[in-house]
């Protein structure tokens, strides 16, 4: 077996799990889950049928590159809702099978393994760039996303001989969990950086479309590229989905975009790879990728949710709105993990403690009296979980 399978940890969920069965349930009160980040608002009737029209395909091969049309689809909507000059669909753009996937498959086609190999992340962080780290023989390393930094990293403080040793730089903006947006100025200091130590910027955007209606949309990766002149996008690519733009976690679909440099042998990984997306849902993606009437219903929903859930919980607990994504990171009055337990026993709510998506490094876990609220439920749940969680805080 790969030695650095022993590397990883279990998973959040994993943990969570193992929480809740060591909680004694003292109420009948109906379940209510904040926990995962999976929509619950209703898939598109639209991308569905254009899926169900097309079942017969099922029949045929699909290529590792895609379809034209997916790809020109995408090279449309990116190019519209982030500013850019261009992006070429035969060499900018690959469809992937969700952004799991592709960043895991990315961190092991880019990474170049030996000793001093780095591979740098947001902490807290999604949980797949540093399993991908280590089984790509790199390693991870954390930068603390604390409140005194709008919950993102403070770049100016690392290290130049971290920099140096970095391959990839994971960033995730809008942020899981914190909901954080790295603002245009920031993202043109790291490609600085990338363009000084030579490293890759990996940047995961697949919150970029759930914003609070009355902001501005998140800026990117690519967006910040093309404000520079660099229609290259040298070193730097994102990763985009429509699970939580379009409500369709489970269709896989997502795309890679950026320098064609860095895609080009990421392409002949994927070929071997075995991971083509098939041609019923690549049809569904041009259909769900070519609307945003269900997007900004999608966003209103969200804003509903969040409107009501901040009304009950902001006089009892430290909590904020976020810049975007469906999460609420929330302070918790007691340790997280208690405070999760406690929720799930007393109240049938279930919450993610923030530890669970973070490292103590130096000491600090970032997530430490913390937890993470996704708000995806319907808007009549998501109030009455608000409403257990401030009980539960009042009882404390």
């Amino acid at each position: 077996m790969n030695p650095n399978l022993a590397l990883l940890q279990p998973y959040p969920f994993e943990k969570l799990n193992k929480l809740k069965t060591e909680a004694k349930v003292t109420t009948d009160l109906p379940h209510i889950a904040l926990s995962i980040g999976e929509p619950k608002h209703t898939s598109p009737d639209f991308v569905l049928k254009a899926m169900a029209d097309n079942l017969d395909k099922l029949a045929n091969y699909p290529t590792t590159k895609g379809i034209p049309e997916l790809r020109q689809a995408i090279s449309q909507w990116a190019c519209e809702r982030f500013s850019l000059n261009g992006l070429d669909s035969e060499t900018q753009i690959l469809p992937v099978n969700g952004t799991r996937e592709a960043i895991f498959a990315f961190t092991q086609a880019v990474v170049e393994a030996k000793p001093d190999a780095l591979v740098v992340s947001p902490n807290p962080f999604y949980q797949i760039y540093e399993g991908a780290a280590y089984l790509a023989g790199a390693k991870p390393h954390y930068l603390p996303c604390l409140e005194e930094n709008g919950f993102n990293p403070d770049f100016d403080a690392v290290p130049e001989s971290v920099w140096q040793n970095t391959q990839i730089l994971f960033i995730c903006s809008p942020g899981n969990p914190t909901g954080a947006v790295i603002e245009l100025d920031e993202l043109k200091k790291l490609i600085a950086l990338s363009d000084k130590y030579d490293f890759i910027i990996a940047s995961d955007e697949c919150y970029s479309e759930i914003y609070i209606d009355s902001v501005d949309a998140p800026v990117g990766l690519l967006q910040a590229c093309a404000e520079l002149g660099r229609d290259d996008y040298k070193n730097c690519v994102v990763f985009h989905s429509l699970s939580k733009r379009s409500n369709l976690p489970g269709l896989r679909s997502g795309f890679v975009a950026g320098d064609a440099s860095v895609l080009t042998p990421f392409f002949q990984y994927r070929t071997y790879h075995g991971c083509a997306m098939s041609i019923p849902n690549q049809i569904a993606s041009i259909a769900a990728w070519g609307d945003e009437e269900h997007v900004k219903e999608n966003r209103r929903l969200y804003t509903q949710k969040f409107n009501a859930v901040l009304e009950i919980l902001s006089p009892v607990m430290n909590v904020q709105q976020s810049d975007a994504s469906f999460y609420l990171w929330a302070n918790t009055p007691i340790n997280e993990e208690v405070f999760a337990q406690r929720l799930f026993a007393e109240q049938q709510v279930t919450v993610l403690p923030g530890s669970y998506l973070s490292r103590t490094i130096d000491g600090i876990n970032p997530g430490h009296n913390r937890i993470r609220m996704a708000l995806v439920a319907e808007v009549d749940e998501c109030i009455e979980a608000a409403q257990r969680i401030r009980s539960l805080i009042e009882s404390l």
